[in-house]
């Protein structure tokens, strides 16, 4: 039920307490910028627009205290968004599409310049795009000569600690988009981004195969809430 607006002793109605308080965290934005805040201030800055008439402060800090952070709030599926009291469809939908708006600002700079000298564009853009995910994802970045992005697509969902790879499909579609280096990326839900020796495995059937026609495999990143590995820099492949 949305709030009413309160009598004072004039009769006149008075504005909601919470109203003066976002004025004042709109000013506070504005001087100070967005590291000024906090997790649970910034995910109020955005529950403000899909709940305008309720004071928001107590819902921003029980998403919080439920994900663990802003990112693992607006990443969090859909379904488990959804079963969170106080979280309408619409409300949910928002925090969606800052999620979306995020990863798309970060694909953006990847795909700006070559991906080799933007590394850390790509570290940043694969955390966003499913370090949080509740399922392994596959991803695979297409390069071209330039090693500039010519696409980037989702190839496997999985279970919690599986995602199906077929590594002769990988490189069917690099040649397809006559890509000549890959940079392989998934998650691991648990959180820790150390590779298993089935990950190993797979980057190295994959590499044999792709150098067999030409294409390269500049990296295999694993992302996850507590980090990212890259096995490159581990010197697994």
């Amino acid at each position: 039920m949305l709030e009413k607006k309160r009598e004072n002793e004039s009769g006149f109605e008075e504005a909601p307490h919470y109203y003066g308080h976002r004025e004042r965290f709109a000013q506070r934005f504005r001087e100070a910028g967005a590291d000024a805040l906090s997790d649970y201030e910034l995910l109020e800055a955005v529950l403000f627009r899909a709940l305008p008439r309720r004071d928001v402060k107590p819902l921003a800090k029980m998403l919080i205290a439920t994900f663990g952070s802003f990112a693992e709030v607006i990443s969090a599926p859909v379904a488990r968004l959804s079963r969170i009291k106080g979280l309408s469809e619409a409300t949910v939908t928002e925090l969606k599409l800052v999620q979306a708006a995020a990863s798309r600002l970060l694909r953006g700079e990847v795909k700006k310049r070559p991906v080799l000298s933007s590394w850390s564009a790509v570290l940043d853009y694969c955390r966003t795009a499913q370090a949080f995910a509740d399922r392994e994802q596959f991803r695979v970045l297409f390069l071209d000569k330039r090693t500039q992005l010519i696409a980037d697509e989702l190839q496997q969902v999985g279970t919690v600690d599986h995602t199906p790879v077929y590594p002769r499909e990988v490189v069917k579609r690099a040649l397809e988009l006559s890509a000549t280096a890959l940079i392989l990326v998934h998650n691991h839900p648990s959180g820790d981004p150390t590779p298993s020796r089935a990950d190993i495995q797979m980057t190295q059937q994959i590499i044999t195969i792709a150098s067999s026609l030409g294409v390269s495999v500049h990296d295999h990143i694993i992302v996850g809430k507590e980090g990212h590995a890259s096995l490159k820099g581990l010197k697994l492949i």
